[in-house]
């Protein structure tokens, strides 16, 4: 006998229910700030010091992306254009967060124009 014919209905259900959780995507645990966020981000704009930090992070994530993907290098890219792109995305996006912003940079700026996927 077909041992399907001897799970009961609601193992099938069971089954059928975890099966697309099994293979779901780990979430990104992003090595940051506290506050990540596009608000944090312009309100930065006065405090030279606290800016310069958020650049120099978000050059380091441009960095992690090379290391990452030495097919797919990020060009040299300056301070300032990395500032005037975050500031772009937190103003089209004031609710989300300027790492996010990074991840498009490295998206744009490596050729790739996609989100990395696994």
């Amino acid at each position: 006998m077909s041992r399907w014919k001897l799970m009961p209905p609601t193992a099938l259900l069971l089954g059928a229910i975890a099966a697309p959780t099994v293979g779901a995507a780990v979430p990104l645990k992003i090595v940051g700030f506290e506050d990540m966020s596009c608000r944090a981000w312009s309100a930065s704009k006065a405090d030279a010091e606290q800016r310069a930090l958020y650049v120099s992070w978000v050059r380091g994530v441009l960095t992690g992306h090379n290391y990452a993907n030495p097919s797919q290098q990020v060009s040299a890219i300056s301070s300032g254009t990395v500032e005037q792109y975050v500031n772009r995305y937190c103003t089209e996006k004031p609710l989300g967060n300027f790492s996010d912003a990074a991840f498009r940079l490295s998206d744009q700026f490596s050729g790739r124009n996609a989100v990395i996927t696994k």
